[in-house]
């Protein structure tokens, strides 16, 4: 092999040059590699000594072994202060300054459902409600039979209601059979409000869930009638919403209620002129109630002959997006903070 024909001297100025402007190890590391790597120059220019005159390999091997030593020095001079130098910003960086201003955590907050259902409880309790939970599984009898639901009614269907696999219990469907477990230990008068989850076998749209929830009312008295209710539920919304709103009762059918009723209130967001909201109609259908049916309170163990009462459930939900203008009742299940954060 023929020696490299390379001035020394300039090699030897030329990699001073390059380790004194080296900025970190790594620049380091690759003058290493170029100078005394496995095909570094100056290892080339070693190899080659075999191949020359004595005379020659002398002077040159000299020569080559003094840039290599130069090289190696400055290269272990230089990679020290860098290490010192990274040692000592890890050191800065693990640093902790006890004096200085903690960082605020970050907390959450109640979900603006959960916040909505302990301003309703407070309004109810301030109008003499007690607050009354029951189990979300139930049985048949609970849910259907003691409401007097018949067999063939179509809710016990599996497309509306999620039965568990023994077919015995079931997810309830409404808040209602906490009436009739309240009522078998309690005797009138009695005025109880049932906030919870119920759970539906129903497709998912921006009006409908397959879990969302209900707030059950029932009061039982003597002489409790249809304007009892009336006067509760405007109360209740105005309080609610926290001004005067206008409500509308039609009939309609419930199987635990007999006369049954829908209530109707007056658009919170057009006030009655008609928008998506509230189909363009100027009211909104808010909850289902009625005068309790009499074979429920005989379910109950109360006799019908001497105490009456009413009863409302609402969808709990959908109060919240009125109350908030939300339109849509999946953005509450979704999880996205974006959404949550606002309330």
């Amino acid at each position: 092999m023929a020696a490299p024909k390379i001035d020394l001297k300039t090699l030897k100025n030329k990699a001073k040059i390059e380790l004194e402007k080296a900025k970190d190890l790594a620049a380091l590391d690759e003058i290493l590699r170029q100078y005394l790597g496995k095909k570094g120059q100056i290892t080339l220019i070693l190899r080659s000594l075999k191949d020359l005159s004595q005379a020659k390999r002398a002077k040159i091997g000299k020569e080559a072994n003094e840039i290599k030593k130069l090289i190696e020095a400055q290269y272990q001079k230089k990679a020290k202060i860098f290490k010192e130098k990274s040692h000592k910003h890890s050191e800065l960086k693990d640093w902790l300054d006890i004096t200085r201003p903690g960082e605020k955590p970050k907390i959450g907050h109640l979900h603006p459902i959960t916040q909505a259902l302990k301003k309703a409880e407070e309004i109810f309790q301030a109008m003499g409600f007690t607050v009354v939970e029951g189990p979300e599984i139930e049985t048949e009898w609970y849910n259907f039979d003691a409401l007097n639901f018949p067999p063939d009614h179509p809710a016990r269907d599996m497309q509306d209601t999620l039965w568990l696999k023994n077919q015995k219990l079931l997810l309830r469907t409404h808040t209602s059979p906490v009436q009739i477990r309240y009522m078998e230990k309690h005797q009138p008068p009695l005025k109880i409000i049932v906030p919870g989850r119920v759970f539906r076998s129903e497709a998912t749209d921006a009006s409908h869930e397959i879990n969302f929830y209900q707030l059950e009312g029932l009061m039982v008295g003597k002489d409790i009638s249809v304007a009892n209710l009336k006067a509760i539920i405007e109360e209740f919304c105005r309080r609610f919403f926290g001004k005067p709103v206008k409500i509308k009762i039609r009939p309609s059918f419930f199987p635990f209620t007999e006369p049954s009723f829908e209530v109707d209130l007056l658009c919170v967001n057009c006030l009655g002129q008609g928008c998506s909201a509230c189909q363009r109609t100027g009211w909104m259908e808010m909850m289902g109630a009625g005068m309790v049916h009499p074979n429920v309170l005989k379910n109950a163990g109360i006799n019908p002959k001497m105490w009456q009462g009413f009863a409302f459930g609402l969808g709990f939900d959908r109060w919240v997006m009125a109350k908030h203008k939300i339109n849509d009742i999946r953005l509450f299940y979704g999880g996205d903070l974006r959404f949550l954060k606002q309330f």
